[in-house]
C-alpha cells in the first residue's frame, strides 16, 4: 500500500476524488494516484496526490488533458487540489455524473464515469446513503 494512503484517503473523506465513489462500498482500499505524473514533472508531494477508485485511475493513467466532447477542443482534466468538484460536475436523476464545464465534460468522457456499471453502482450507493 502506498505510504501516503492514510493521509490522502483522510483528506478525500475516503471517496474517489474524481467520480466520488465511496471507498467503503469496495472490498479494497482505493489507489493513491499522481495528479501530474512523475514523467510529466509531478512530485510525490501530498498536493500532487489524489485518492482514486480503480476505474478512474485506470482511465486517467498518465494523462493531464482530454478532448471536451462538446467543443472538440483539448481541455485540462479535473484537478482535485485546485478545482471544486461542484463547479465542474453534477449528478442527474439517472445517477450520471454530468460535466458542467469544459474540464468536467472532458473528465467525465475520459474516465468513462457514466458506464452502465458505474451508474448502477451509484444508484445503490444513493439508496444506501453513501452517495453523493
Amino acid at each position: 500500500m502506498n505510504p501516503r494512503y492514510a493521509e490522502t484517503a483522510a483528506r478525500a473523506n475516503h471517496r474517489c476524488e474524481y467520480c466520488r465513489a465511496p471507498e467503503i462500498a469496495f472490498n479494497f482500499p482505493f489507489e493513491v494516484e499522481h495528479i501530474t505524473p512523475p514523467g510529466a514533472g509531478g512530485s510525490d508531494d501530498s498536493e500532487n496526490l489524489a485518492l482514486a477508485c480503480r476505474s478512474c485511475n485506470i482511465y486517467k493513467a498518465n494523462l493531464l488533458t482530454s478532448i471536451d466532447p462538446t467543443t472538440g477542443k483539448l481541455a485540462r482534466l479535473f484537478n482535485p487540489r485546485v478545482d471544486q468538484w461542484s463547479e465542474h460536475f453534477a449528478v442527474d436523476d439517472a445517477d450520471r455524473v454530468i460535466g458542467q464545464t469544459s474540464i468536467g465534460y472532458a473528465t467525465v468522457e475520459l474516465l468513462r464515469m457514466n458506464s452502465q456499471p458505474q451508474c448502477d453502482a451509484r444508484r445503490w450507493w444513493r439508496a444506501l446513503g453513501l452517495f453523493p
